[in-house]
């Protein structure tokens, strides 16, 4: 009896311990218009550390929830396209594409949008540098408040895009800019047709959205406000958009105000 008791004290304990993890969590998520984020990119300059601030577990269960951001500890990639998770890590020589909740991220970006408006993409954008004016100018078309975060999708088969997969190659030192640049191995896909899921925000520099992007030449005076992860539909590959360069036909979605 006095066994049972302690191991029924023992099972509420830990579920105390997860609710009481998980609501704070959810505390220290911020919110505005449709867009959710916790953690920052930059704070992992501040402390060296790439740890976990929240567990994909927590939108487990949850529809409509598009998600992208990196895995702690700098070992991977986080996609989550229409609540199905696509984990990307390099493990040797390859990449492992891992499709449940059960990782943490040092900082992540979501929303639940059940309803898009579909744009046709004219032939006319073709780069990175395009698609960022084009986004923010149908949203501001489409009622969408561009001074806040929102979200888009796109589909199609682009005619190339150059992404990366986050690697630890730090050795156990402390994250500096350096190194967490070095710590990316790079990937090309040419002619696979893809999911995208973005975040737009020009207010949210070091936290869901890279102070720096290659596809955005120094000295432009353009500064990065898009945030890119995409899902092969005909391969695993999956990961952080480093630069694209669109294909005809393509597909802009964004949320419907």
């Amino acid at each position: 009896m006095k066994r049972r008791l302690m191991a029924l004290c023992l099972a509420s304990t830990v579920i105390l311990a997860m609710l009481v993890s998980a609501y704070a969590a959810i505390l220290g998520a911020k919110k505005e218009g449709p867009v959710e984020y916790v953690g920052a990119q930059k704070d992992i300059f501040k402390t060296g550390m790439a740890a976990s601030v929240v567990s994909l577990e927590e939108l487990g269960g949850k529809k409509g929830v598009f998600a992208i951001g990196p895995i702690e500890g700098l070992d991977g990639e986080i996609t989550i396209f229409d609540s199905r998770p696509y984990i990307t890590k390099v493990r040797g020589n390859d990449y492992i594409v891992d499709k449940t909740f059960k990782h943490g991220a040092f900082f992540l970006v979501w929303t639940e949008q059940a309803t898009w408006t579909d744009v046709p993409v004219p032939a006319t954008i073709k780069g990175y540098a395009d698609l960022q004016g084009f986004v923010k100018e149908q949203a501001h078309k489409a009622g969408l408040d561009t001074n806040k975060p929102f979200p888009f999708l796109l589909a199609g088969t682009p005619e190339e895009i150059k992404w990366h997969i986050n690697v630890d190659r730090t050795e156990g030192k402390p994250i500096t800019n350096e190194l967490f640049v070095k710590s990316k191995e790079p990937y090309v896909t040419k002619h696979e047709p893809m999911d995208i899921v973005g975040f737009y925000a020009e207010g949210h520099p070091g936290e869901f959205i890279s102070q720096y992007a290659p596809a955005i030449q120094e000295g432009s005076g353009m500064k990065n406000a898009i945030h890119l992860h995409h899902v092969s539909r005909t391969s695993k590959a999956s990961g952080h958009i480093d630069d694209i360069t669109l294909g005809g036909g393509m597909v802009l979605r964004l949320p419907k105000p």
